[in-house]
């Protein structure tokens, strides 16, 4: 199972200071002759929602953007989900576009004038054969609410992702040019290796560089790079599952340790601890520490009763350090900023100089790699 951990994560931002261009929207709609539509898309680091009345079937937007950006239509103001059929997403831009609509069926929205649209509906039309195979186990996964048994067959997914995967990989290295390149980019990053990354975020002209999301591509790229082999860990201290101080500076010249980003609801994550408990076992007395960082601030109760049912308690704990109030979310003191966590279970390998020497899950080798890391180190 994977899960990005970017709480807040918009689809592209219209940064300041980048030239504002005028656009419009000429729309037609069936089945509704009056009412609204509402369009909303990002201004700065917020999103707009504008309103058009119908009238006769027709409705228009005008308002001014920096770049292609991905934007919500909706017959109504409050419709929160993506999956409701009087809702949906386009790629719009500084532009005259036209829309043609339905009611009911906005799903089946045809826009005219937007190349980044162009772009990513060819791209929907080439998944759209997998998708249609993938519907029963999606169906299956829905229906399903015991949570491990969701979590197997959520497993099912992956050879259909994968698949889509490819298709989503070859457009982002031959299109250099592409803002959707730089909008797929932002979803890939939690299963690219740096090196990986690298090489296609060089591949990009400066226009796409520049872009909001080329700009958010290029920090997960050093967030990725702080949490890789070859740079110095980022220091942190916690307050410990038992009430006490952990500094990770206080294990430095004295342990190897290997800090495991998981989480209690994290099925993956838990399936993998008794390999845990076997390595710190075989490596505890050779100078092997682990710290347990879980990404269970919204409920310490799930996170110490995971700790307690596994018999992982023989290592350290903290939580992540994410202080959530509301919708809002404080990440002062998050633990993972710096060390390019984007799925759990992630795993960093840090030697007695503080230096990372390994790193396992997104965007790093597999657990067979660790185990031989391991071996190499204290055999």
């Amino acid at each position: 199972m994977k899960r990005l951990l970017l709480y807040s994560l918009a689809a592209f931002l219209s940064l300041p200071g980048f030239a504002q261009k005028n656009f419009s929207i000429k729309g037609k709609i069936r089945g509704k002759k009056a009412g609204y539509v509402y369009l909303s898309y990002p201004v700065g680091e917020t999103y707009k929602t504008d309103s058009a009345a119908i009238r006769n079937g027709s409705f228009l937007f005008k308002g001014k953007l920096a770049e292609p950006s991905r934007a919500n239509l909706a017959a109504s103001r409050n419709i929160r989900d993506f999956d409701d059929p009087n809702m949906t997403s386009v790629f719009i831009e500084p532009a005259a576009m036209e829309a043609m609509v339905t009611y009911g069926a906005f799903k089946k929205l045809v826009l005219k004038g937007s190349v980044s649209n162009d772009e990513f509906a060819t791209l929907d039309r080439k998944k759209a054969p997998i998708q249609k195979e993938m519907e029963p186990v999606l169906a299956a996964y829905r229906k399903e609410k015991d949570h491990e048994k969701a979590a197997a067959i959520r497993e099912q997914f992956e050879p259909f992702n994968a698949r889509m995967d490819k298709i989503d990989e070859a457009f982002i290295r031959t299109h250099p040019d592409s803002y959707i390149s730089a909008y797929l980019m932002r979803f890939k990053m939690s299963s690219m290796k740096l090196v990986e990354a690298k090489a296609i975020y060089n591949t990009w002209t400066e226009k796409i560089k520049s872009s909001a999301a080329g700009k958010e591509v290029y920090k997960e790229i050093l967030e990725l790079e702080s949490g890789s082999p070859g740079s110095v860990a980022k220091a942190f201290s916690a307050t410990d599952i038992n009430g006490e101080k952990l500094s990770l500076a206080d294990l430095k010249g004295k342990k190897y340790v290997l800090v495991d980003f998981w989480a209690s609801w994290c099925v993956p994550c838990r399936k993998g601890n008794p390999h845990l408990l076997s390595l710190y076992s075989k490596y505890k007395d050779k100078g092997l520490e682990i710290v347990g960082i879980s990404d269970d601030d919204s409920n310490p109760a799930a996170w110490k009763k995971a700790v307690e049912k596994d018999q992982i308690g023989v290592w350290k704990h903290v939580l992540r350090g994410v202080k959530i109030s509301g919708k809002d979310y404080d990440t002062t003191n998050d633990i993972s900023k710096g060390y390019g966590i984007h799925s759990l279970p992630t795993k960093i390998l840090i030697d007695k100089e503080g230096v990372i020497v390994g790193r396992y899950g997104g965007g790093g080798e597999n657990d067979e790699a660790m185990d031989k890391k391991l071996a190499e180190i204290f055999n």
